[in-house]
């Protein structure tokens, strides 16, 4: 056995993701590991420099007052939140 990488094994590994995931979320799931990777090694080099590559992301004031208001109807009215 030379090594874990083998193309049968790769082969048998994507078999067994193909069958636990489902076709429909591969593309999903090679989508989030390549963006994982890319920020990964964005972080590296962010390190390695002193700064981050990229600043960081602003909410919207319309998102999140969506969010309020959705859960302020959720709660019945005389009632608090815990």
């Amino acid at each position: 056995m030379e090594g874990l990488l083998q193309p049968t094994h790769l082969f048998f590994i994507l078999l067994i993701v193909l069958i636990i995931f489902g076709p429909g979320k591969l593309p999903e799931l090679g989508r989030g590991l390549g963006k994982g990777i890319r920020e990964f090694k964005d972080a590296m080099k962010g390190g390695l420099s002193g700064e981050s590559a990229k600043p960081a992301e602003k909410v919207e004031p319309k998102a999140e007052a969506a969010k309020n208001e959705a859960s302020a109807e959720a709660t019945p009215v005389g009632q608090s939140k815990t």
